[in-house]
């Protein structure tokens, strides 16, 4: 199974995204991310929707997709820029904050809330970046964190 990035646009109304949702849940895909957001068209939102698949698999979905009354277009996006967006409280003591902050310097965090024992951060990038920065600050101590989800634009 290969993880797969869909860019689905729909009508931008109400029961769009649980009518997809549900046609996610009928057919037992699991969504690994979802982000959904309005267009450059008032009246059109794009989903960026994460899948683990087969190819095979991918391609039912799609079709499915397609099916639906609100989706005007899916695309499997394979030469695309995706980026995620965090924000996590990490540290456990002061002692913490200047070693958290020295991490966040590398990968050009944004330090946002700071507390007694903690300190918020923010960090845009790819997927993989976001990765590799939170298993710097997982000896820390993560308190608490929430990530986007994958946002992605194909390539012209």
């Amino acid at each position: 199974m290969e993880k797969y990035v869909l860019s689905v646009k729909v009508s931008n109304h109400v029961g769009v995204l649980p009518r997809v949702g549900g046609l996610f849940s009928r057919r037992c895909f699991n969504i690994r991310s979802l982000n959904a957001a309005e267009t450059e068209e008032p009246n059109i939102s794009r989903l960026t929707i994460v899948v683990e698949a087969d190819f095979r698999s991918l391609e039912q979905i799609k079709n499915q997709l397609m099916k639906l009354y609100d989706v005007h277009e899916v695309k499997i996006l394979e030469d695309a820029v995706t980026r995620e967006h965090i924000l996590i409280r990490a540290g456990k003591s002061s002692d913490d904050r200047h070693k958290i902050i020295e991490i966040a310097n590398l990968y050009r965090a944004k330090p946002v809330d700071v507390a007694a024992d903690s300190i918020m951060l923010e960090l845009t990038g790819e997927p993989a970046k976001i990765d590799s920065f939170l298993d710097l600050l997982k000896p820390f101590g993560i308190i608490k964190m929430v990530r986007s989800g994958i946002t992605a634009l194909e390539r012209d």
